[in-house]
């Protein structure tokens, strides 16, 4: 839910902080961006951290720029806390209002490339920041999709698919992991439309992750769903944060998996199913 904050209550909240110190003639360095605007309205802002006697913003909002900004051993203020107040809602300054649309994201993704140096004037990062743009809005939104069941009619041996191709984002580095997902469960009264096994990988794997969670949750989406006797979710993927930077290791494959009912519980079920995925 979004809560519009008026200049009016920006400019009050700005002269009750005033108030509240009982220094005069203090100098004011503003935490970029909002708290820039902070600065300028409280008067006597600084350009340096250094020169000033206390560093505002506009919003606490986790702490973890105020965190950042306590190695300066100054004070830190700001209009609004959300710690003690609006913190289920996402609050909107006046100065943001007109950063709301995509694009503002295409404009943080120009000044981005800016920042690394490219010459985002060139022809081939022309349009660069609305592809990466189209390219997130894209992903991290698969189609929606019913999960569909049907009687079993007393089938009650393991379906497995193996070799389900998924792709993700790393949610530490925003870079790519991608690899294949295979499925197995044992029906106890419903069994699943077949395409609705690799939905539900695509679904949970379309978003920033790791691959830990995306298992976990393929299986326990599917015990709830289908309230099988067990289910069975094994994952191979290449981390592109781990072949492309830190240790640059190639072609390193993670594998996990997690298991529920009777293959957790048996291990003739989880060996059936380990060796049909071995073979493929």
């Amino acid at each position: 839910m979004k809560k519009y904050i008026t200049w009016k209550e920006v400019f009050d909240r700005a002269k009750s902080l005033k108030n509240r110190l009982t220094a005069k003639n203090l100098k004011y360095y503003g935490v970029p961006r909002g708290g820039q605007i902070v600065a300028g309205i409280l008067g006597n802002a600084v350009d340096k951290i250094e020169d000033c006697d206390i560093i505002v913003d506009d919003l606490i909002d986790s702490g973890a720029t105020l965190e950042r900004y306590k190695k300066y051993n100054k004070p830190f203020e700001a209009l609004i806390d959300k710690r003690i107040e609006y913190n289920n809602e996402w609050l909107v300054f006046p100065w943001e209002i007109k950063e709301e649309g995509e694009e503002t994201v295409e404009d943080n993704v120009t000044r981005l490339l800016q920042y690394f140096g490219e010459d985002v004037t060139r022809e081939g990062l022309q349009d660069t920041p609305k592809r990466y743009v189209k390219f997130f809005k894209e992903f991290l939104n698969p189609p929606e999709w019913n999960c569909t069941t049907f009687e079993g009619e007393g089938y009650d041996e393991m379906i497995v698919q193996t070799n389900i191709p998924f792709h993700s984002l790393c949610e530490h580095h925003i870079a790519p992991f991608f690899g294949y997902g295979h499925i197995a469960y044992i029906p106890n009264k419903r069994i699943v439309g077949l395409s609705k096994l690799a939905r539900t990988l695509e679904t949970f794997s379309r978003r920033l992750q790791n691959q830990e969670r995306i298992t976990t949750q393929v299986a326990e989406f599917l015990q709830k769903k289908l309230d099988p006797k067990g289910v069975a979710v094994v994952l191979e993927a290449k981390h592109m944060c781990m072949e492309m930077r830190g240790v640059k290791k190639h072609d390193t494959f993670t594998t996990t998996s997690k298991m529920s009912g009777v293959f957790k519980l048996h291990s003739d079920p989880r060996n059936e199913f380990l060796n049909l995925i071995r073979k493929k």
